[in-house]
C-alpha cells in the first residue's frame, strides 16, 4: 500500500469514527432531552396537583370557616333569646303574680256577689213569709166589714193601707198565685180537700182556703186549696 493510499484510509476511518461518535452524541442528547421533558411535565403535574390540593384545602378552610362563623353567630342570637336579662325575668314574675292575684279577686267577688245575693233572698223571703199573716189579717179585716160600713172613713182608711201593703209587696217581686179555676199544681198548690163537683173540669181547683205568694219565681207560700173531681 502506497503512503497516498494509507493517509485516504486514516481519513476515511477518521471521518467514521466521527461520525459514528456525533450520532452517539445525538442519541444521548434526545434520551437526555426525553428524560428532562418527562421530568418537567411530572414537575408540572405534581405542581398543578399540589396547587388543586392547596386550593381545595383552602376552599375546605373557607367552608369551615362559615360554617363555624354561621355557629357562632347562631349560638349569639339563640343564646340571646334564652338568656333572659333578670330584670325580665323579674317583671314576668311580678306579672304572673299580678295576673294570678286578678283572677283570684275576681273569683272572690263573683262568689261574694253571689252569696250576697242567696243571703238577700233568704233574708227578703224570711221577711216575706212574717208580713204574709198581716195580709192574711187585713183581707179578714176588710171581709167582715159590713156593706153599708165600706164607705166610713175607717174603713177607706183600712182599704187604702191594704192596697199600699199590696202595691209596695209587688213592687219588690211578690206576686199572688193564681188558684182558683186553675188545674191544681202540686208546685203552687196544697190540696187540703176533695170534692166532687160534675160543673168543674178534673182535678181542676175549686176553691182557695188561704192565697199562695211567690217571691222572684221562688215560692213563698203555697195556696190552701180544695181539687175538684
Amino acid at each position: 500500500m502506497s503512503k497516498e493510499d494509507m493517509v485516504k484510509e486514516a481519513v476515511e476511518e477518521a471521518k467514521a469514527n466521527a461520525a459514528e461518535a456525533a450520532a452517539k452524541e445525538e442519541a444521548e442528547a434526545e434520551k437526555t432531552a426525553d428524560t428532562e421533558s418527562a421530568d418537567e411535565a411530572g414537575e408540572s403535574e405534581t405542581a398543578q396537583g399540589d396547587a388543586d390540593a392547596a386550593e381545595s384545602d383552602e376552599s375546605d378552610k373557607e367552608e369551615d370557616a362559615s360554617e363555624e362563623s354561621a355557629k357562632t353567630e347562631k349560638k349569639k342570637l339563640f343564646g340571646k333569646k334564652n338568656k333572659k336579662d333578670k330584670k325580665d325575668e323579674k317583671i314576668e314574675e311580678l306579672t304572673d303574680r299580678l295576673t294570678r292575684q286578678m283572677a283570684e279577686f275576681d273569683n272572690f267577688r263573683k262568689r261574694t256577689e253571689k252569696e250576697k245575693s242567696q243571703m238577700y233572698e233568704i233574708g227578703a223571703k224570711d221577711i216575706i213569709e212574717k208580713i204574709l199573716p198581716v195580709v192574711d189579717n187585713f183581707e179578714r179585716g176588710l171581709d167582715t166589714v159590713p156593706e153599708e160600713e165600706k164607705s166610713t172613713p175607717f174603713a177607706e182608711g183600712m182599704e187604702k193601707i191594704y192596697k199600699q201593703l199590696m202595691t209596695t209587696l209587688e213592687g219588690v217581686g211578690v206576686k199572688q198565685i193564681e188558684a182558683v179555676g186553675k188545674e191544681f199544681n202540686p208546685d203552687f198548690h196544697n190540696a187540703v180537700m176533695h170534692v166532687e163537683d160534675e160543673e168543674l173540669g178534673e182535678n181542676i181547683v175549686a176553691e182557695e182556703f188561704q192565697k199562695g205568694y211567690t217571691y222572684r219565681d221562688n215560692v213563698v207560700r203555697h195556696s190552701m186549696v180544695k181539687v175538684a173531681n
